[in-house]
């Protein structure tokens, strides 16, 4: 140590007690004394490994040199990353609670029970949509469109064209056409069995495009983004055709109503909005929420549909169902999730004996409700897969649930005593 140089530590009392392990990462015997964090912060704070000397002071007043440690070769460093990982993976569980009608609740544990598929993406997982019974489509912060087989795990085309985050998908019914927002203010066309090239492209957004709906006769696309506006589109031409704006009504989701001209809206204003395509005019806004409104989804028979909010801790967190008809006042909540909850969906009826809905949430759980009485039927806990970002109807008992770190999940919906959920497979 150069000369006059102040110690990195004041000087500490020598004794058995004091000893402590070098570069082990924890104190033996250590008294508990000021010193303490002092000398605990510093263990912690030291530089990158292999990056110089560090110096630590023994209880003596004396530095010793930490030395530097030999690195691993690469390709050992690497078998002993994919090691890692592989452990870590193996420790992962996913447990399904089970609701009785006597009111006990039974939990089962899952462990590696799925099909690992290879990975449609390659980050984070925004929003996935179900194309047909076969095929679902996705988007994620890796820019791409991929539409994706989930029932052989095999990619069946990539769609490269945004240059930012692809933030919301919607598909064409009866069709093989979809289309994609992202963060790049645009919305893009696609056409399955056509060129990987957008067959059309719209831009007129002044920011994120964070909702996206296209009407029953795919003739029209009606667009939202945070710059607290929505577009009316021909799809034909790529012309925009109406536009409105509402002070601070940041869109966050779009819904088209099933054979109705409505689209449904929600907005972090905690509000939705009931906009008529007939001009493009509020029809209606359902009573304001106490909490942001992530996510609205409408019936197939266009008389219902559910809203979802924001949270954390059990506040907020809820799902909300919606009468479209007449009164258009809440019918029932679904409470039980302690985050925020990002999608929600109506399952199909031949699934169950009754009316049906599920969600998925930033806890990591997807859940199935009673629609009419707001009971918690079954709960998935997708261990390890960070927030829950999108759910979509893969067919009569398969759900798809899009995740932040772990991609895309196949849920299975199971009879019995009562509804079970189980994930049979991730890509």
């Amino acid at each position: 140590m150069p000369a006059g140089s102040a110690p990195l530590l004041p000087p500490l009392a020598a004794g058995p007690s004091s000893l402590w392990r070098l570069g082990s990462g924890y104190l033996n015997s250590f008294p508990k004394d000021k010193h303490y964090k002092a000398l605990n912060t510093a263990v912690h704070q030291e530089g990158p490994i292999g990056l110089g000397e560090h110096y630590f002071q023994q209880p003596e007043g004396m530095l010793l040199p930490r030395s530097r440690p030999t690195p691993a070769p690469p390709q050992k460093a690497s078998c002993r990353l994919w090691a890692a990982m592989g452990k870590l993976q193996s420790k992962l569980r996913h447990s399904t609670y089970k609701y009785r009608p006597d009111g006990i609740i039974e939990e089962r544990t899952q462990t590696n029970a799925f099909q690992e598929y290879s990975p449609a993406h390659v980050d984070t997982v925004s929003v996935v949509a179900a194309l047909n019974s076969d095929l679902c489509v996705s988007g994620g912060k890796d820019k791409t469109v991929v539409a994706y087989n989930w029932k052989t795990g095999n990619v069946v085309k990539r769609f490269k064209g945004h240059e930012r985050e692809v933030t919301k998908v919607s598909c064409v019914h009866k069709s093989d056409q979809f289309f994609s927002a992202s963060r790049d203010r645009t919305v893009m066309m696609w056409d399955l069995h056509g060129s990987v090239q957008p067959r059309q492209h719209f831009s007129g957004h002044a920011m994120v495009v964070t909702g996206v709906a296209v009407s029953p006769d795919s003739s029209q696309l009606c667009t939202g983004s945070r710059d607290n506006s929505l577009l009316l589109w021909d799809v034909g031409t790529g012309q925009c055709v109406e536009r409105a704006a509402v002070s601070r009504n940041l869109v966050t989701h779009l819904c088209w109503v099933p054979r109705e001209p409505y689209v449904l809206q929600t907005s972090e204003d905690k509000t939705i909005r009931l906009w008529d395509s007939r001009g493009l005019q509020v029809a209606h806004q359902f009573p304001t929420k106490q909490h942001i409104q992530t996510y609205c989804e409408a019936s197939e028979d266009g008389h219902m549909c559910i809203s979802c909010s924001s949270g954390f801790g059990g506040e907020g967190c809820e799902a909300t169902l919606w009468d479209l008809r007449q009164t258009r006042d809440r019918i029932c909540e679904y409470k039980g999730h302690f985050q925020t909850v990002a999608s929600c969906v109506f399952l199909p009826r031949a699934l169950a004996l009754m009316p049906v809905v599920a969600t998925s949430s930033h806890d990591c759980r997807v859940k199935i409700w009673n629609r009419d009485t707001g009971a918690c039927l079954s709960t998935l806990s997708l261990d390890g897969s960070g927030p829950l970002t999108s759910l979509a109807v893969g067919d009569t008992r398969s759900l798809l649930c899009a995740s932040f770190s772990r991609g895309i999940h196949l849920l299975r919906v199971d009879h019995g005593p009562g509804l079970e959920l189980r994930e049979v497979a991730a890509f």
